[in-house]
């Protein structure tokens, strides 16, 4: 455990299945874990050793460095409110709200109550991801021109809150908002949006089993396209992404037995950008939290910051109004409506 972390408290929200690795990163790092949730808060705390708080008024007021939000989507704004409001600072993970309106609000609201807000954008914290921004922002693949994510899991959209578009937003918001970010992380600013569905959503229900498309164009004049699936019940999850630029070409997929990939011209592929075949090493979880962590705790800014996870949220919310319109969303003029589904 680093100094700067020593006695870290955390007041960790809902005990779902992301609360879990939450709880691993939080006690690798050392750290004392309170833990408040409608339900599950007492089989997780037995299985991890964390100690209970029965109401979140509770668990607001009591002596944490932070809390850590991990509820379904829909209950983000409400929660992240009152822990502002009470004087907390907030991780909370993705998304960072259901609206770019709501998410808006809430970062306004941090601003004047003076604390910090940080979202959990964990493909940031991915090294293949990161690698490839590194690349990037180095020059090695020159100027990008192309690029493709493509993110796909077994869909959780057959129990629960997930159909409900609503409380989950559909698969653009709870699964695709990752390369959404990481598009705009990796090529820039967005201009325009276009989505289509397949099958669409029909009065605020999901398919189960869906795919959507997302194309994006950037300030820079590139060009991105993301997929994501709800597959069907065993699909395996996959990820990755190729990009192309006027002098290389970045690539990853996570089925792969090699991982990460540079191909460049002019004998450009060096030695210095040392990538694992999968990730096998540190939990991204855990570098994403740590890192978050110290910027709560006064250190420097994280990779990821509210404005953001607002900008991901802004950029599936076109999406939505693309499919919608059947026509490409001009984000300079776009206006988050606040209307979830």
């Amino acid at each position: 455990m680093s100094e700067e972390l020593a006695g870290l408290t955390v007041g960790l929200i809902g005990a779902g299945n992301i609360s879990h690795v939450h709880v691993a990163a939080w006690k690798a790092l050392g750290a004392r874990v309170l833990v408040h949730s409608l339900e599950g808060a007492e089989e997780l705390a037995e299985q991890y050793g964390l100690e209970v708080v029965p109401s979140l008024d509770g668990l607001l007021a009591a002596k944490v460095d932070f809390v850590d939000i991990v509820t379904p989507s829909a209950t983000h704004k409400e929660i992240t409110l009152a822990a502002v409001e009470a004087g907390k600072n907030v991780i909370c993970e993705k998304p960072l709200t259901l609206t770019a309106a709501d998410s808006h609000e809430v970062i306004d609201a941090a601003r004047a109550a003076g604390v910090k807000l940080y979202p959990a954008h964990v493909v940031r914290f991915f090294p293949e991801y990161k690698a490839a921004y590194d690349a990037i922002h180095a020059g090695r693949i020159g100027e990008v021109a192309v690029a493709r994510f493509y993110r796909q899991a077994s869909s959780p959209a057959g129990a629960g809150w997930y159909r409900e578009v609503a409380h989950s937003g559909g698969v653009i918001m709870d699964l695709m908002v990752h390369d959404l970010d990481q598009a705009r992380w990796l090529c820039g600013d967005v201009t325009t949006v276009y989505a289509v569905q397949n099958p669409p959503t029909v009065d605020g229900i999901s398919p189960v089993n869906v795919a959507a498309h997302v194309t994006l164009t950037h300030e820079s004049g590139a060009i991105s396209h993301c997929r994501a699936t709800w597959g069907a019940t065993g699909t395996t999850f996959q990820t990755g992404f190729q990009v192309a630029g006027s002098s290389g070409v970045l690539k990853f997929t996570s089925e792969g037995d090699t991982g990460y990939k540079e191909e460049l011209q002019n004998g450009g592929a060096g030695g210095d950008l040392l990538i694992p075949a999968s990730t096998l090493g540190e939990s991204p979880y855990l570098t994403q939290l740590r890192e978050l962590a110290v910027g709560l705790r006064g250190g420097p800014d994280p990779r990821v910051l509210a404005s953001d996870g607002a900008t991901a949220v802004y950029l599936a919310e076109a999406a939505r109004a693309s499919m919608e319109s059947g026509q490409p969303i001009d984000m300079k003029t776009f206006v988050s409506s606040g209307a979830v589904a």
